[in-house]
């Protein structure tokens, strides 16, 4: 069976108030081809399909549009779980019409989804937090757990029946027990797989995600996965990875956009398992296009940030734009920049001398004369008179003796 692992395409998703929206769509039409040109036979979406619970309308007709097109009219098999970022109800509505296409949808870690028929091929049977699927004469066991919250997880393992020990349990050790007991639905005739949603550590984030730890509870230990499974498909870090202590197993596709600027260094990818029955998966990957890159211009002066802005007026880029400088900068220079580049999403002055400034010693400590001082001479260029100072000193003492007296 050959299976292509993705996630956290986060449809919708904005960078600084910026629509990320025609970039995720020429990734979906190359992404389309991939699935295609690799010859796959189930396709993998783990959590996170769009960035809010109530995602625009051309979200929504991208992510169905690219179901419809990957299916082929029913001939490969998509499986999709919901992320943190997902409303699981919203996300699975269409569930029960895209049966006939191919494409299983997958909310809570309590779904139960239906067997029969799903395209071209089958699900055989399902219970909570697993199905057995039927591709083309092979068989997998899947264990599907979306993202699973605190109440989430309590209900799967627990329902109403919680007692206090079970309550003190770690996150990691009831995800532990959730695995547990679902590894028994494995078969040495099947492929072994499990998808979910989580946060596994050691696990490198890259700055976009939106956290689900609450004070460390929610991330898991690697070892929670079972040994029998042959490859683990995971969602919620945007940088592609292998999970530690996992014997390469588990892994993170990551986001298919440079979502942050932290990520600019590393590709964006997803990986190809080839896998069969009771042998170890073979495993390649296939890195993705950057469709407008998020680059940083580092200017030393305003004059050369405008210059800069002029010469790559045309290019097709997102700007964090940081300019040293003596000066804090105008706001008709701002303008002047932004009419240049118009794809600029911050402009960061650094000041120079602002940092010897601060550190030199306590501002509070410092005669306020002497702050007077220095902030003339930075903003002037020149020492104030004599006159001048007397004068804002002599203004601030009667001031000082009028706050006394009353």
């Amino acid at each position: 069976m050959r299976i292509l692992h993705t996630g956290d395409w986060h449809l919708g998703k904005n960078l600084e108030g910026q629509s990320r929206m025609d970039e995720q769509e020429l990734f979906l039409n190359d992404f389309i081809e991939i699935v295609e040109r690799q010859d796959v036979d189930l396709v993998i979406i783990a959590g996170d399909v769009y960035d809010s619970s109530n995602p625009p309308a051309r979200a929504e007709k991208m992510f169905y549009d690219t179901l419809k097109r990957i299916s082929n009219h029913g001939k490969r098999l998509t499986l999709v779980i919901s992320g943190n970022h997902d409303n699981p109800e919203r996300l699975v509505a269409a569930g029960p019409l895209a049966m006939e296409h191919g494409i299983i949808m997958v909310g809570t870690p309590k779904t139960i989804v239906q067997p029969g028929d799903y395209g071209k091929h089958k699900i055989l049977n399902s219970g909570e937090g697993f199905i057995e699927i039927e591709i083309n004469g092979e068989k997998s066991v899947i264990l599907t757990v979306p993202y699973p919250s605190e109440k989430r997880l309590n209900e799967v393992l627990y329902g109403d029946m919680d007692s206090d020990d079970e309550r003190l349990k770690c996150y990691s050790d009831r995800i532990h027990d959730l695995f547990d007991n679902l590894k028994s639905n494995y078969r040495e005739d099947t492929i072994n797989l499990v998808v979910s949603h989580l946060f596994a550590m050691g696990s490198e984030e890259s700055g976009s995600e939106r956290s689900i730890q609450l004070g460390g509870s929610y991330i898991v230990d690697g070892g929670c996965f079972p040994d029998e499974a042959q490859y683990i498909a995971l969602g919620h870090v945007h940088k592609p990875q292998i999970v530690p202590g996992t014997n390469k197993r588990a892994r993170y596709s990551g986001s298919p956009l440079h979502y942050n600027r932290k990520e600019i260094s590393f590709d964006k990818k997803c990986f190809v398992v080839d896998v069969k029955p009771m042998q170890q998966c073979h495993i390649s990957e296939v890195n993705f296009k950057v469709y407008k890159p998020i680059e940083v211009w580092k200017c030393k002066s305003i004059d050369e940030a405008i210059e800069k802005c002029e010469e790559n007026r045309e290019k097709n880029c997102w700007v964090y734009l940081e300019i040293t400088s003596d000066r804090y900068i105008r706001e008709d220079e701002i303008k002047k920049m932004k009419d240049l580049k118009k794809d600029i999403l911050e402009i960061t002055p650094k000041i120079i001398g602002e940092d010897d400034f601060k550190d030199e010693e306590n501002f509070a400590e410092k005669p306020f004369e002497d702050i007077f001082k220095e902030f003339y001479k930075k903003e002037r260029g020149a020492e104030p008179e004599e006159e001048l100072v007397e004068l804002l000193m002599s203004v601030l003492l009667k001031e000082g003796d009028k706050d006394e007296t009353n």
